[in-house]
């Protein structure tokens, strides 16, 4: 694929009004564009320059788009094709889904899904010669079928317009997920805005979310727009929504309900078109319970939920993710490593990673710096905590279960607090969660503790 800012597209189609319109869509978004009018010099052309991308018609008077596809991918295997179909051959362009391609559309073209789907490949592009850093706003990187599932409940989702609720463990990639979802949305285009309702002082929160007047309260010497006005007509992801204070849930609720709020300090209603992705690593339906959470905002909250597996629960995805890792951190440091050893990858795979992807992330970094040579020199002796065979024998058929891994964290943290629950050196604020709550979560899970 070209690095250029300005991106490659060939579109193919035996009609010269679907040649012209996607041209005229194509060069208005920056792209270059060629055009073909067969499959005959579709072939010129993949012979001739690379693409970025091909948007071809399914079915044409000398051939189809899976020749041309075939084609494309011999000379570039990184070329992206969206395929062109006819309601009556939409089962052939399911089967070049499974084949490689990025993405088919009915005719007539809805232009908000092409342009959907070529906002997701440019931002591919970018990662894909973007630093290590940036690993967090990149693409979703594992092909097991639970992350798979998720993607696909993802991109349901995104098609839908609806609001989601996002439950996963620290670590995950939550905010991978959101962007996954705009990116695939008809919001493509329009702001995404992700704030971290933990990472914000209560104080500040409201304003932060909804903005505020002038004088609203001291230091407020101008009126600032909030996220929520900011995130107009995009998608505003609001993660660790579990943190976010009682008092602020019902103007949170009201926003879902009729899309217009306050700011802080004003009387007048702003009306928002912001798609809300919320996102959360903890039990919501156990805070409602010990009325932590407001019962109205969860059921709100949760029409549409998706989960994102934990690493432990997606292991053949460890491989993949250790060697993008390795790559990124090698680029950044001006370094070749072009070997992991087999112990070192079979270590990897099979330990638990309680700090999921992130953990993972760090320690590849670290292996990476310590590495002297050619090959990954990891450093599998920092790799601390239970093995993974405590949760094998604890879940049924070997399979390592949420309540499992939430057990034994638990109980690690018990121990390493001997038998505190509250306090300053607590086994809930090792956790990183109220005592009230990890005093439920123990009597769910049948833990108890004599000094809690």
């Amino acid at each position: 694929m070209s690095t250029e800012e300005a991106l490659s597209v060939m579109v193919v189609d035996d009609e010269p009004g679907i040649r012209t319109a996607l041209r005229a869509n194509f060069l208005r978004h920056g792209w270059r564009v060629e055009t073909a009018s067969c499959v005959r010099e579709a072939m010129r052309n993949v012979e001739d320059r690379d693409f970025d991308l091909i948007v071809t018609d399914m079915r044409m008077p000398d051939g189809t788009g899976m020749e041309v596809m075939r084609a494309a991918r011999k000379a570039s295997p990184d070329v992206a094709v969206i395929l062109l179909t006819a309601h009556g051959s939409v089962p052939d362009a399911v089967a070049a889904m499974r084949d490689g391609a990025l993405d088919y559309l009915t005719k007539p073209i809805p232009f908000d899904r092409l342009h959907s789907t070529a906002a997701q490949l440019v931002h591919r592009v970018a990662q894909a010669h973007a630093p290590a850093e940036d690993f967090a706003c990149g693409e979703i990187i594992g092909r097991s079928p639970l992350l798979t599932r998720s993607l696909q409940r993802a991109r349901a989702a995104a098609s839908a317009g609806a609001d989601v609720l996002i439950e996963a463990e620290s670590g995950t990639g939550k905010e991978l997920l959101a962007r996954y979802i705009h990116d695939f949305s008809a919001r493509c285009d329009k702001p995404f805005i992700a704030v971290n309702c933990a990472a914000v002082p209560e104080a500040l929160l409201e304003s932060e979310l909804f903005g505020h007047g002038r004088g609203a309260f001291t230091g407020a010497v101008a009126t600032r727009s909030g996220k929520f006005e900011l995130a107009d007509g995009g998608t505003i992801l609001l993660d660790e929504i579990g943190e976010m204070p009682l008092n602020l849930q019902p103007k949170l609720l009201r926003v879902l309900q009729e899309r217009e709020f306050e700011r802080l300090g004003s009387s007048r209603t702003i009306r928002t078109d912001a798609r809300l992705v919320a996102a959360t690593n903890r039990d919501l339906a156990l805070m409602v319970e010990e009325r932590e959470f407001r019962a109205d905002l969860y059921y709100r909250l949760n029409v549409f939920p998706i989960t994102v597996p934990p690493l432990r629960e997606r292991r053949e995805d460890i491989p993949l993710l250790v060697r993008y890792f390795v790559q990124q951190y090698a680029r950044r440091m001006n370094r070749k490593i072009t070997s992991i050893p087999g112990a070192t990858m079979h270590a990897l795979e099979r330990y638990h990673w309680p700090g999921n992807i992130r953990e993972l992330q760090n320690f590849i970094e670290r292996a990476v710096i310590i590495s002297p040579g050619s090959t990954l020199d990891a450093p599998i002796g920092e790799l601390k905590g239970p093995k993974p065979s405590s949760y094998a024998s604890s879940a049924a058929g070997g399979a390592v279960t949420l309540a499992a891994a939430e057990r034994e964290a638990i109980l690690r943290a018990l121990a390493e607090s001997e038998g505190r629950v509250g306090g300053a050196e607590g086994a809930a604020a090792r956790l990183g969660m109220k005592r009230t709550t990890l005093q439920a979560k123990m009597r769910k899970l049948g833990i108890d503790s004599k000094n809690g």
